[in-house]
């Protein structure tokens, strides 16, 4: 990609980041509260939601609901940005492979997009590649925002907080890495592959649509997917990052303490919010990063 196209990405997903971290931030807190508990729940799911949700509102106020939010930004704004920046740049490379490139079905393909277009493969390899490399320069920022999310930790800054992690060495900044790993690889490659997929067919199939529908409709759907599949490595991630206990200092530690506690439906807690936060980001980010770069360049 030329300078002006990295540009152009980089301010499109920096947006897109901006825009899901500062509306959807309350979803992503009482995920975060809900999966750090350690006891057995026998409640049904939108009761802990509700309940979880009000011991909010009463002891910080409608404001709590926003707790974490300077994390999430430094989270992320680059991650988001860098994502798609490096995603695309990994899209263009591998279309000039005959193994990844794909050839337009519909003549109406290139009317909705202006991303290199790869086949389901090169997609699949694409999105998990980008995700787990910028997740892994990111980590650090990630334990960071899980735990000013989580109530287990009286961080009062930013930088002291990092400082801190930081200083507890190498192991700790890469904390829950292999789990967010497990995660965020299918996740994205599944994700691009269905976004991509359900975007093509449905410019197929309705023309006459806008663009930004389009992509808002293909995000959603392959976001819903994507995360249901992935969702246990979610849970586990959360508790390494979030929890200080030995128990939970280990991957295999971590997946044996969460069934003995909870059973496989432990692996499911915060599922819903997870779910619906992506479905939201998802067509919030897509709509915005595809929506920018087709005003930019065309």
């Amino acid at each position: 990609m030329k300078n002006a196209a990295v540009g152009q990405h980089l301010l499109s997903g920096a947006l897109s980041g901006f825009a899901g971290a500062i509306l959807l931030q309350p979803l992503d807190l009482l995920k975060t509260r809900i999966q750090q508990g350690d006891s057995a729940v026998n409640a049904r799911n939108t009761t802990i939601i509700w309940r979880t949700t009000k011991n909010i509102l009463r002891n910080e106020g409608i404001k709590g609901l926003w707790t974490g939010t300077s994390a999430t930004l430094i989270r992320n704004v680059p991650g988001v940005a860098f994502y798609f920046t490096s995603l695309t740049y990994l899209r263009s490379v591998m279309a000039k492979s005959p193994y990844f490139s794909a050839h337009q079905r519909h003549s109406r393909d290139s009317s909705k997009t202006v991303l290199p277009k790869l086949s389901s493969q090169g997609n699949l390899i694409a999105g998990a590649t980008a995700r787990v490399g910028v997740g892994l320069i990111l980590n650090p920022f990630s334990i960071l925002k899980a735990r000013f999310e989580s109530e287990l930790h009286a961080y009062r800054s930013l930088s002291g907080s990092l400082l801190s992690i930081t200083r507890m060495g190498p192991s700790e900044l890469m904390c829950g890495f292999v789990a967010s790993s497990l995660r965020d690889a299918p996740y994205a490659g599944l994700f691009v592959v269905i976004y991509e997929s359900i975007k093509r067919e449905t410019t197929y199939f309705i023309p006459t649509a806008y663009a930004a529908g389009i992509h808002s409709f293909s995000a959603a759907s392959a976001g819903a997917i994507a995360t249901i599949a992935t969702h246990p490595f979610d849970v586990i991630k959360t508790k390494m990052q979030v929890r200080s206990e030995d128990r939970y200092r280990g991957f295999t530690t971590t997946v044996m303490r969460i069934f003995k506690q909870r059973g496989a439906a432990g692996f499911f807690d915060g599922a819903s919010l997870r779910m619906s936060r992506k479905i939201l980001s998802s067509a919030i980010g897509w709509a915005v990063f595809e929506g920018m770069l087709l005003f930019m360049q065309t």
